[in-house]
């Protein structure tokens, strides 16, 4: 039986943490931490900087596939507290290419048996994503995309208009829309997840099984000997290791660069909003590329609803008001009841980006020094298969057969895997 997470079981050591306003509760004071509030040994087999959810998948990974427990994750802030608590929680596996295909399928099966594995409910509702079509371009499109996905073995159909409407009857049908909807195209097993439950359940799962957990741990530097990395630095002190992992998403080339590695990232922001909450009124993921952006609804009741990058390099983790204008102007023009709702609350991930928009899991060139990065806007999605992965090379020192493809360098061959537009949006 699958347990849902409470309050008190986060970490309640980081000063950051809005959990710890929690802490002092009186009926909360009996209840069991979920993981250990490790402090960093001088010397571990592996080291994972970066306590999100790659991060935290690839230490129960490496402890629960291959053994290898004598594992520290390094996280700066808190568990969470990054891109895995910022994105819009949409999982599915729609991609255009056959790499690409069975990389987010992979990770698309691992979430559909996830609460079971980790006895943990990270609340997936497998609710369908709807792909609208206004243009007899889009039809070809989305048609185009439908018979991609069924070649690479994931399912997709096509949709009339009625259809549509049957599955999202909120969206503007109206004789006189701006945007004209003639159909779409819904692949159902796609759906949302609760994204702090994620991050809690693998942290949970990985200090069971022995791994340490460490935050307000934040890596300073690496530690070299003979062209190695053989440790790293931090602001708790040297820590070694003999192998050195970083799933840090909009802060790799940042990180790297401490090692001497220059990535081919550039970093965004991406962001998101929600309104109030509202009775159920949309049962479904929606996305319209026309527009440029996706709606869902919260088990909360509140409307989630996001939009493309702002393509300004940042580090910033906040949105700017022109996408802000972008995305409510849309919302109210596809689903006209929507606009009537008040904002509740926006937020924005600084997310890593590459010219083919397909990530990296591999070596960096730097012996004992690997990497898990480039995800862009897919990265809350493929968190089990990163993590599954970068474990699989972290034990074994090969590639996983679903990472080959994805090693940093394609970008010497030439051999991109360009999933612009499939990752653009619905994030």
């Amino acid at each position: 039986m699958a347990v849902y997470p409470n309050m008190n079981e986060l970490n309640t050591r980081s000063k950051y943490s809005a959990w710890n306003l929690f802490a002092a509760a009186p009926s909360h004071q009996d209840w069991a931490p979920a993981w250990r509030q490790a402090e960093p040994k001088p010397r571990y087999d592996a080291i994972i900087i970066g306590g999100g959810g790659h991060g935290l998948a690839t230490a129960y990974y490496l402890a629960k596939n291959h053994g290898v427990t004598n594992v520290a994750v390094l996280e700066k802030a808190w568990i969470g507290g990054g891109n895995t608590g910022r994105n819009t929680t949409i999982v599915r596996s729609n991609y255009l290419y056959p790499q690409s295909a069975r990389l987010y399928d992979f990770a698309l099966k691992l979430y559909e048996g996830l609460s079971t594995e980790l006895n943990f409910n990270i609340m997936l509702s497998q609710r369908g994503l709807i792909t609208t079509a206004h243009s007899r371009h889009d039809l070809d499109n989305l048609s185009r995309w439908a018979n991609a996905m069924l070649f690479n073995g994931i399912e997709a159909e096509i949709l009339n208009a009625q259809q549509v409407r049957e599955l999202a009857p909120r969206l503007n049908f109206s004789a006189n829309a701006r945007y004209p909807i003639l159909g779409g195209v819904i692949h159902r097993r796609a759906g949302t997840v609760r994204h702090d439950a994620v991050a809690w359940g693998y942290a949970r799962g990985a200090s069971a099984l022995g791994v340490d957990i460490v935050q307000d741990c934040a890596v300073t530097g690496f530690i070299k000997q003979d062209g190695r990395v053989v440790g790293v630095q931090t602001t708790r002190g040297e820590i070694r290791a003999d192998k050195v992992a970083m799933a840090v998403a909009g802060n790799s080339s940042q990180l790297a660069a401490m090692a001497g590695v220059r990535l081919p990232v550039t970093s965004y922001s991406l962001q998101a909003m929600v309104s109030e909450s509202v009775k159920p009124v949309l049962d479904t993921v929606v996305l319209s590329p026309a527009v440029g952006t996706y709606w869902s609804q919260s088990d909360k009741g509140e409307i989630v609803f996001g939009g493309a990058l702002d393509l300004v390099p940042s580090y910033a983790q906040r949105g700017s008001f022109a996408i802000s204008q972008q995305v409510l102007a849309a919302t109210a023009e596809m689903f006209p009841s929507f606009g009537r709702l008040r904002v509740l609350r926006q937020w924005a991930g600084t997310v890593d980006v590459v010219q083919d928009s397909s990530p990296i899991i591999g070596s960096t060139g730097v012996p004992g020094l690997y990497i898990n990065c480039g995800w862009g806007t897919g990265g809350f999605k493929t968190i089990p298969v990163g993590g599954w992965t970068l474990a699989h090379l972290l034990a074994t020192g090969k590639n996983h057969e679903l990472a080959e493809p994805f090693q940093l360098e394609r970008f010497h061959s030439g051999r991109l895997i360009d999933e612009a537009g499939a990752a653009g949006i619905a994030h």
